[in-house]
């Protein structure tokens, strides 16, 4: 039974360490890139950035290929992420997904809703989606090593909140910070992953149909408005979690293991994960955390500035220990992991560590260069103090453990 349980856990494992190595580069890479913004490299480092390249016939700015190209393979593991976590995790069950999934969504809406009414009627009102997100290797690194004495249920529950939030943000990018859409190249792309889709059903275990297929699906996005990134989530929920691949050895593995273990879905998480943890977030940090000061209107009275530390702030944990409260009064549920109420809401703190997705929300939402570089600081600043609010709180929470 233990050696069983070992085996369902070992994926989540795995997770945590991945996430919890790749928030301390993904730290070290935006800090690198405010001093390298603020140095005398920092014109020649922004030329960089904005230096056209070209692709089979296509040009980008180079920060446009990282956040267009090489997030696309960052969403495309979250996508086998979410996937494996409906599938063998924490969101496999209708009764373990209730919590995290409500939870989410009340750590999504609430900021939303903050963010709005600091920004009604003003030209930065299209940044509600700025404070929704949840950067899940900052969150959870801060966790572990803040609160060693934490329930193991209450880190499950945020990694699951995590993830239930990263496909919150999906959908919003989708369906809110998407250009002009023209319908040919979009149907285009759908009838690509609906190849995929059915290659996945039939358990084709060779990367190389799926690799074809994203890539197809992946340019016809980019064409089409929707942003691209999107077919990278999609493809990855066509690849099969289940099967028996060719190789023996993978094959003599799967006959002592679960059946998540071995398959494609299995192999591509492995081996993409460190890639995403320690490539792709890194180099977006050092893309797009390069923040100017020098002369900076960073004003924290204006709405913009507000809206989003208070979304991230306050909103966040307002909304996420407000819906697990709400919850447990109505059924009658344990607080997650039986956890006490101010671990949950320093968990729900830690929720306001935007980061990655925020930024990468904020260039979507706001094309205007001083207000993205405004955005950017608050965003910065109020994960920097969701983290720190939240670290405290739980050590207060074993400091009074331990004195009780």
């Amino acid at each position: 039974m233990k050696k069983k349980l070992q085996q369902l856990l070992a994926p989540l494992f795995s997770f945590l360490h991945w996430e919890v190595d790749s928030g301390r580069i993904l730290l070290a890479c935006a800090v690198l890139a405010i001093i390298i913004a603020n140095s005398p490299l920092g014109p020649s480092y922004d030329h960089l950035l904005h230096l056209q390249l070209g692709l089979a016939g296509y040009s980008m700015s180079l920060v446009h290929w990282i956040n267009d190209g090489l997030m696309a393979v960052f969403f495309f593991v979250i996508g086998l992420e979410i996937k494996r976590e409906f599938c063998y995790g924490e969101l496999r069950t209708m009764s373990a997904m209730v919590m995290p999934v409500c939870a989410a969504l009340g750590g999504m809406l609430v900021p939303a809703i903050v963010y709005s009414i600091f920004n009604y009627g003003t030209p930065t009102a299209g940044g509600w989606g700025i404070p929704m997100a949840t950067d899940i290797a900052f969150a959870l690194g801060v966790m572990l090593l803040a609160a060693r004495q934490a329930p193991v249920g209450l880190v499950v529950f945020l990694t699951a909140l995590a993830i239930v939030d990263d496909l919150g943000a999906i959908v919003v990018i989708a369906l809110f910070y998407s250009g002009e859409i023209s319908v040919a190249a979009l149907l285009t792309g759908l009838v690509l992953l609906a190849l995929a889709f059915l290659l996945g059903r039939r358990g084709v275990q060779s990367v190389w149909p799926y690799l074809l297929l994203g890539l197809g699906a992946w340019a016809a996005f980019l064409v089409s408005g929707i942003h691209p990134t999107i077919a990278g989530v999609l493809l990855g929920f066509t690849i099969p979690i289940e099967g028996q691949p060719d190789d023996d050895s993978l094959h003599q593995k799967q006959a002592h293991q679960p059946g998540y273990h071995g398959s494609l879905l299995h192999i591509l998480e492995e081996k993409l994960e460190p890639w995403s943890s320690y490539g792709i977030m890194p180099i977006f940090a050092l893309a797009n955390a390069d923040v100017s000061l020098a002369g900076a209107s960073f004003d924290l009275t204006s709405p913009l500035c507000l809206g989003i530390i208070a979304g991230l702030v306050i909103g966040k944990p307002l909304g996420i220990y407000g819906s697990v409260k709400l919850l447990t009064q109505l059924t009658g549920a344990p607080l997650p992991g039986a956890a006490t109420n101010a671990q949950t809401i320093a968990a729900g703190t830690l929720g306001g560590i935007g980061f990655t997705m925020s930024i990468f929300i904020a260039t979507l939402a706001l094309p205007d260069a001083a207000a993205l570089n405004a955005a950017k600081i608050s965003i910065l600043s109020a994960s920097v103090l969701a983290g720190t609010l939240g670290a405290l709180l739980f050590k207060f929470c074993t400091a009074k453990t331990k004195n009780s």
